[in-house]
């Protein structure tokens, strides 16, 4: 029995480790997709997470992994990260220096590089929501990658309303900085959006374009992402969107 007893508290101890090292290496992988909005970069970028390059030669005004329906993204340690982008091919004098991001496992992220070179650079972690859109609904969600609108104002204005009908009297999206997503605008299924957006009080700045565009379908139970970019240089805005269905 006394030896029972003495053994116990080693027993316990043991289980106790057990589930520690259990609980640390269960953590599932964080999902993440880069979207390179650095309009006057030299080169296609390279961005590694913890010291990988995860992802290779992006492109500016593109999307990686390449745009799919549904969304495709590349698996990452979750925890604390540090992201941090390259010219491509090289591995020293980062375009966009070390950012630490705390990732949660089974969450899906969009990483957006932005701002002008001479305004450091910066990686902005932004959290998706591919849920189905509640049945006979659209969800469209901006992201504002320009560099133009941050230097000139607060951000962007947004307006969304069925093509052929009138604006509504107030933007349904707000002084949305740069490196930040507005949230998911749930809306009735239509055939055609219009969509106006402004730099946040410059009314002579203005883009406007239809959705369906870009390949989207158009189609009820549809979750699109528009990326807001500048053109190569950064001295104007794109009149076309990055377009990402990411649910169809």
């Amino acid at each position: 029995m006394f030896r029972l007893l003495k053994a116990l508290p080693l027993t316990l101890a043991v289980a106790a480790l057990s589930i520690i090292a259990i609980g640390c290496g269960s953590g599932s992988s964080a999902k993440v997709r880069v979207v390179n909005a650095i309009p006057d970069a030299s080169a296609n970028l390279d961005i590694n997470i913890n010291g990988t390059k995860d992802f290779t030669n992006v492109q500016f005004d593109a999307v990686y992994p390449t745009q799919t329906t549904p969304a495709s993204y590349v698996s990452v340690p979750s925890g604390s990260d540090t992201i941090e982008a390259f010219n491509t091919g090289t591995t020293s004098s980062p375009v966009v220096a070390p950012t630490t991001a705390s990732l949660s496992g089974s969450t899906q992220y969009t990483v957006l590089l932005g701002n002008y070179l001479n305004k450091s650079p910066q990686a902005y972690l932004m959290t998706d929501n591919n849920t189905v859109p509640t049945t006979g609904n659209v969800e469209i969600r901006v992201i504002n990658g320009s560099a133009l609108a941050n230097a000139e104002s607060t951000g962007i204005d947004v307006f969304i309303y069925q093509t052929g009908l009138q604006p509504p009297g107030t933007p349904q999206i707000s002084a949305l900085p740069l490196g930040s997503a507005s949230s998911y605008q749930s809306l009735t299924w239509e055939s055609s959006y219009h969509i106006d957006v402004y730099i946040t009080n410059i009314p002579a700045k203005q883009l406007s374009f239809d959705l369906p565009q870009g390949g989207s379908s158009g189609t009820a139970g549809q979750i699109t992402t528009l990326v807001i970019v500048d053109n190569p240089g950064g001295a104007s805005i794109d009149p076309f969107p990055l377009v990402m269905v990411d649910l169809n």
